[in-house]
């Protein structure tokens, strides 16, 4: 999704690439955003898109946030790179900061492991054919750890002690028995997605039991546009 941040034309693209292991010092790593693969908004970062704002910014000069908020920093980025795969990312949460510390531990259960990163489109061109808009050049602000990350592929690769990332089937096992939706529910909300619920998290984040409400929100408008 995208949405107007503290900066105008600040966009924010959620990717599952996968947060990995954090550290005791809380060094963490993972893909913030993976090349050419279409997330839910049916946009597409190209390789090489990052290259000219790695190279002015560098990792001290992008932000790592806590679900998008500016007003909660929960670290700094030590490396930033392109590979072939995607922006690969490495941090470390500040110790000192106890926002940081819930983060580090929700990653070690496995509970937050998605990221996010926030910018502003510098380039871009529609590929009408393909259906999706390919972003060629990006301008990085900020990263954040994130709850639902938006292209599955992004998210955190390494947190020591961490689970191994929940399977389709363990996540639909989720929404029927903790956020109370049927199954044919849970399956609507994994086939087309979280985009409601994001732009609705984005807008005012809450805490998980809003979260749960959110869901069936989103997989009530759902259902209706089913209809």
């Amino acid at each position: 999704m995208r949405h107007d941040g503290p900066v105008a034309g600040i966009e924010r693209k959620f990717v599952d690439a996968q947060i990995g292991a954090v550290e005791a010092d809380g060094t963490f790593s993972g893909y913030a955003s993976l090349f050419g693969k279409a997330d839910l908004a049916r946009d597409v970062v190209e390789k090489g898109a990052f290259e000219k704002a790695l190279r002015t910014r560098g990792a001290g000069g992008v932000r790592m946030l806590f679900q998008h908020d500016p007003g909660q920093p929960i670290g700094v980025w030590t490396e930033l790179r392109e590979d072939a795969r995607g922006l690969f990312v490495r941090g470390r949460l500040s110790q000192g900061v106890a926002r940081a510390r819930e983060v580090r531990e929700l990653m070690r259960a496995g509970a937050l492991d998605g990221l996010s990163i926030g910018f502003r489109t510098v380039k871009a061109s529609k590929d009408r054919q393909a259906g999706v808009r390919r972003i060629v050049e990006a301008d990085l602000w900020e990263i954040s750890v994130v709850t639902f990350p938006m292209l599955p592929g992004a998210r955190v690769d390494s947190v020591k002690g961490a689970r191994t990332l929940p399977s389709v089937r363990e996540f639909e096992r989720w929404l029927t028995r903790d956020a109370k939706l049927t199954r044919g529910e849970a399956r609507t909300v994994i086939a087309r997605g979280f985009s409601d619920l994001v732009r609705e998290r984005d807008a005012a984040p809450g805490t998980p039991e809003s979260l749960v409400e959110r869901i069936r929100r989103a997989t009530r408008m759902l259902k209706q546009e089913e209809r």
